[in-house]
């Protein structure tokens, strides 16, 4: 039964950090170098993220620098970000590419709040997924007799309490990046 609450574990605190890493993609009104994690560039015929083929910094709250090693992507790196969806246009002067975020309006922000409610609610869907195939497992385990009516029992509230946990912390993380985002 132990690996069976491993398993959910495990799985669960992989779709806390996928909310998390997904969290830090959200353009919050200031520089964040993780915005461009998902852009990819065609690099000799292979698309590559732009922190793999840039230095990306903040230079200043609402900046980001993005200078290439190899000086001809300027242009592949400033198209890739236009045609993103992070809606900034790049700064070209030849050398770096300079992305100026603009303060969010608060239509903006509710906007943003919205997608992170959507965000933490297919987290919370997933969570409970995991919940279910481990149920699952633990039935037919029962059925197998490997474990007895009290052990299934006692294994679906333990998972149930698991379940709890990482639904509080899905719902803290919600709530924490909600407050940054209204309070910029």
């Amino acid at each position: 039964m132990k690996e069976v609450f491993d398993n959910a574990n495990e799985r669960m605190n992989k779709t806390l950090n996928a909310l998390e890493k997904e969290y830090g993609t959200i353009r919050a009104g200031r520089a964040n170098p993780a915005v461009l994690d998902k852009i990819t560039v065609d690099y000799y015929g292979t698309p590559t993220p732009i922190p793999q083929l840039a230095s990306v910094s903040v230079s200043e709250a609402r900046m980001l620098v993005i200078q290439p090693w190899d000086n001809s992507l300027l242009g592949a790196v400033g198209k890739a970000i236009q045609a993103s969806d992070i809606g900034i246009n790049p700064q070209n002067d030849g050398r770096v590419i300079r992305l100026t975020f603009p303060p969010l309006t608060e239509d903006r922000r509710r906007e943003i709040v919205k997608d992170i409610k959507k965000y933490e609610e297919e987290a919370k869907v997933a969570v409970r997924s995991v919940r279910r195939d481990c149920i699952e497992k633990l039935k037919a385990k029962k059925k197998a007799s490997e474990i007895t009516e009290d052990d299934l029992k006692s294994g679906e509230e333990r998972l149930q309490q698991i379940t709890d946990k990482f639904v509080k912390m899905i719902s803290d993380v919600s709530a924490q990046k909600e407050k940054e985002i209204m309070e910029i």
